[in-house]
């Protein structure tokens, strides 16, 4: 007899696919091989100091957050078997390549020259990268490279638009694209759906393509929202 058990989704009661779990990306474990000049090290950069926790001499553990990061890192002694400076290509996202370079520069860290990479190959081995920012100007496509203490290596990788769908992000020329999206898509569908204010169903619409779901998903995310706000079943198709 096979005793394999299968998983299978369970049908809704108002026809919509269950939304996903959220899976978010919380720490980056990041190898050092002394804790305190890592620490010193990232402080110097404005990290913020979120926690270092120790037992005895054989354990610690420190937390740090970079400006405006939801993700923070961990370093320390005695949690991690990865050896110090084998992380590379940990990538962090600035609006202004030029400017962050001069920010670190500032706190007296070596950053490299803006580079791109050689037919837009993005990799994290070093290979490949051709001097200068991306010639087309595009978003995703400049970066820049420092490491701490150990060699652990970081990418600056600016971002100053963001497509639908690609995470979420303040700037005005993402959420402006996000809303008009959205206007359309709602003035597709307003006619079957229940009476509701179009901030409801907005706000599903754009939470849901911010966490990367496809217009589709969107939609059914947004009558999600208005079910649970207003007891209306109803779908929105």
């Amino acid at each position: 007899m096979n005793t394999t058990q299968e998983q299978r989704a369970e049908p809704t009661t108002d026809g919509l696919t269950p939304p996903l779990l959220d899976l978010k990306l919380e720490v980056v474990v990041v190898p050092v091989s002394d804790v305190d000049r890592a620490r010193q090290f990232y402080e110097g950069l404005g990290w913020r100091l979120d926690a270092d926790f120790s037992h005895g001499d054989s354990w610690r553990l420190v937390q740090m957050t970079p400006p405006g990061s939801p993700c923070s890192i961990m370093f320390g002694r005695g949690f991690t078997d990865a050896a110090p400076g084998t992380v590379k290509g940990t990538f962090l996202v600035v609006d202004d390549i030029d400017a962050a370079r001069r920010q670190l520069a500032r706190h007296g860290v070596a950053v490299s020259e803006a580079f791109h990479f050689d037919h837009g190959l993005l990799n994290t081995r070093g290979t490949s990268r051709v001097p200068g920012r991306d010639p087309q100007g595009r978003s995703y496509f400049s970066f820049a490279a420092f490491s701490d203490p150990d060699g652990n290596e970081w990418l600056l990788q600016e971002v100053t638009s963001r497509l639908p769908g690609r995470g979420f992000a303040s700037d005005a020329a993402t959420l402006t694209a996000l809303f008009r999206e959205a206007e359309g898509r709602h003035g597709q569908h307003e006619g079957s759906a229940p009476p509701h204010h179009w901030s409801d169903w907005y706000a599903g619409y754009v939470v849901a393509r911010q966490r990367g779901d496809s217009p589709e998903q969107a939609i059914e995310a947004a009558a999600r929202v208005l079910s649970e706000r207003h007891g209306q079943s109803a779908p929105i198709a």
